[in-house]
């Protein structure tokens, strides 16, 4: 990520991620406030917004597996069960859009990571006493995501800092940019708009 930065010659910008997304961001923005050096002058992140990111990955594999073994208990037809919770928690959508479809199709294929063994354990931990200010971040969810409220709860403890908002989007899931895209962008564009 710091290299794609560089290599795009950014020096002041907005920082988002999207579910594990999330993680990379907090870990970049962590390490760019920890640097004693110049360094961390070359650029400056104005704000973050975390979507459907869970703070503790240990924790939102095991709300996941709730939430399936509940799907379970409805019905016990393996072969509707993952599409029931991605239409449940994933996307919201009848049928499966485009861009998802596409993501999923890639995952997975040779040197294209997929799954949370790499990430296993891994839990926002706020930086060092010494680090700069992070900047503040809007902590994003749809009502229905498997990344559940306690999920993203512990981003208030990873920022050194108590400007962290949570928003909750209703009638949303996983996904909701491709659920409700015109709601999701304004949430993303009013707040990106308060810290230019």
């Amino acid at each position: 990520l710091e290299l794609l930065i560089k290599k795009c010659g950014l020096r002041r910008f907005h920082l988002y991620g999207q579910s594990f997304g999330s993680i990379l961001a907090f870990e970049y923005l962590k390490r760019l406030a920890e640097r004693s050096d110049d360094s961390r002058n070359e650029t400056e992140c104005l704000s973050v917004i975390f979507s459907s990111g869970p703070s503790d990955v240990d924790q939102v594999e095991g709300v996941a597996g709730d939430l399936i073994s509940k799907l379970m208990e409805e019905d016990n037809d393996e072969s509707t069960i993952m599409e029931r919770f991605r239409k449940r928690h994933q996307c919201q959508t009848e049928h499966k859009p485009q861009p998802l479809s596409d993501a999923y199709d890639h995952a997975g294929k040779p040197g294209i990571w997929r799954g949370t063994d790499s990430i296993k354990g891994w839990k926002a931990e706020k930086p060092i006493d010494s680090a700069s200010r992070m900047p503040s971040a809007l902590v994003m969810r749809g009502e229905n995501d498997f990344v559940s409220d306690v999920c993203i709860q512990g981003w208030k403890q990873g920022f050194n800092h108590k400007f962290v908002r949570i928003k909750v989007l209703e009638g949303c899931s996983h996904h909701g940019l491709l659920e409700q895209p015109t709601v999701y962008g304004e949430t993303v564009d009013s707040f990106f708009s308060e810290y230019d």
